[in-house]
């Protein structure tokens, strides 16, 4: 089972939330198991390649 981290918060009666490796591309749900299923659509449409010019976040080693 593949799995990814995500960011998320409540603001009033909405779930906010964003893919860890894509922090551009933040979505919404009406309770935490709604979020939940739209970060999984997000994260099918953002690495599906349908979408262009996708922003990622990645981490680089200093010597």
């Amino acid at each position: 089972m593949e799995s990814t981290k995500y960011i998320y918060w409540q603001d009033k009666d909405q779930w906010l939330g964003y893919l860890q490796d894509y922090p551009d591309y933040w979505t919404q749900g009406s309770s935490l198991n709604d979020l939940e299923d739209h970060l999984r659509d997000l994260h099918q449409d953002l690495t599906s390649g349908e979408i262009p010019g996708v922003r990622k976040l990645a981490e680089l080693t200093l010597r």
